[in-house]
């Protein structure tokens, strides 16, 4: 596989911080959507997937802190839970990617993902019981939160992300994980 320059994952990164600050704000208007469908996560793992960890990792970082500085959204009170929840997203997805090799692309694209999504709700829930929110946070309200009412946002990226992914691939817009045989 043809290694993407710095300058175009860079770009691309900057793609998916844009959609960090604007596709919330398109779930915005109806009560409790960023929680429910989690439209922040898309383009920080999307970022990690393509561009590997360290763009990843910058986004998940700068993604949330640019929303709270443009818009308001994450409020202040949760965005360094966020921020830490998205980082690890960017990072571990982007990781998974350089280390998992199935010769299948759907295979790698959802193990790592899937990798990724639990490892930041796992960080994100251990960040919030011990140095956010001690002693108000429990196991209940961790699998509520992260897992219940997030699940249709779940849903969506399983779905979505890949599906993307594959097609960028497809229109040679990034390079292909496994070129076909010529």
């Amino acid at each position: 596989m043809k290694e993407m320059s710095v300058v175009k994952k860079s770009i691309i990164t900057a793609v998916c911080l844009a959609l960090c600050v604007v596709l919330p704000q398109a779930f915005h208007a109806v009560p409790n959507a960023g929680s429910v469908y989690l439209p922040m996560h898309i383009p920080v793992l999307l970022c990690g997937l393509i561009c590997g960890w360290p763009f990843g990792l910058l986004c998940g970082l700068a993604g949330p802190a640019l929303s709270t500085l443009f818009t308001g959204m994450p409020p202040v009170a949760i965005l360094p839970v966020m921020m830490i929840e998205l980082a690890v997203y960017g990072l571990v997805s982007g990781l998974m990617m350089t280390l998992i090799r199935t010769k299948k692309i759907y295979l790698d694209l959802y193990i790592s993902l899937i990798i990724a999504m639990l490892t930041g709700r796992i960080v994100a829930g251990l960040a919030r019981a011990f140095i956010f929110a001690r002693g108000a946070t429990t196991m209940a309200t961790w699998v509520a939160s992260y897992f219940v009412t997030s699940l249709p946002g779940i849903i969506i990226q399983l779905v979505l992300i890949p599906t993307i992914v594959f097609a960028l691939m497809n229109a040679r817009l990034i390079p292909r994980r496994y070129p076909k045989s010529a």
